[in-house]
């Protein structure tokens, strides 16, 4: 079941698991409102009987995104679409995988979820370090029923929210990031774990890590 506020990419990654022989639905939503986000878990349970792999992979930012600039919209906009709408989905998804012992949820943080630095700008940190903080709450009471959650904490990845940075980035520097299917690859592997194996968190970066490099020539690091 594939959701999120805009149907023509859902569509174009409906068509992409078609081609590869596999099966899905989609289900146009906007995930920030509690409700909706519920009825994609009914209806997820209506037709199939039960729901064992959640991913919460939204994530969105704005250019204006230092306290200098920040308004409480912007606010609003980045929060909600990082933080509410993985915290609504987790809402309606646990009662299903509770009734079933089973169930395994997978959240796409940040590693501006573990560290802070004026890059992502104080509402996208705040909203990634509340997902780490969610998916590790999740396992400390919900191990008891055979529930497990991985939060994933990628470093620079070239997707599009790239477009929102204030400094723009150069087709060099994204082709030495990591890439959509590189994080696909780990978060298929994590969905494929065996039921008695609870992967906490994950850090995946680019081997060129863009903040350690800039370190290296302000001389901060010597190699």
């Amino acid at each position: 079941m594939l959701s999120g506020r805009r149907e023509a990419p859902l569509r174009e990654t409906a068509a992409l698991i078609a081609a590869e022989g596999g099966r899905s639905e989609v289900e146009p939503s906007d995930l920030t409102d509690a409700a909706a986000a519920a009825h994609i878990a009914e209806e997820i349970r209506t037709r199939h009987g039960r729901l064992d792999i959640l991913v919460n992979n939204a994530g969105v930012n704005i250019s204006r995104r230092s306290w200098a600039e920040l308004d409480a919209s912007g606010a609003d906009q980045v929060l909600n679409g990082n933080l509410s709408s993985a915290f609504y989905c987790v809402l309606a998804a646990l009662p299903i995988m509770r009734a079933q012992k089973n169930g395994v949820l997978i959240h796409t943080a940040s590693m501006a979820g573990r560290s802070i630095g004026p890059l992502s700008g104080a509402a996208y940190a705040t909203a990634k370090h509340g997902v780490v903080g969610m998916s590790h709450s999740i396992n400390c009471e919900e191990c008891i029923n055979g529930i497990r959650s991985t939060v994933v904490c990628p470093g620079e990845v070239a997707t599009p929210i790239l477009d929102q940075r204030p400094v723009p980035v150069s087709s060099q520097d994204r082709a030495r990031m990591l890439q959509s299917e590189d994080v696909a690859d780990l978060i298929v592997y994590i969905a494929a774990l065996p039921a008695h194996v609870c992967l906490n968190e994950v850090w995946i970066t680019p081997t060129w890590n863009r903040g350690y490099v800039a370190a290296l020539k302000q001389g901060h690091v010597r190699p």
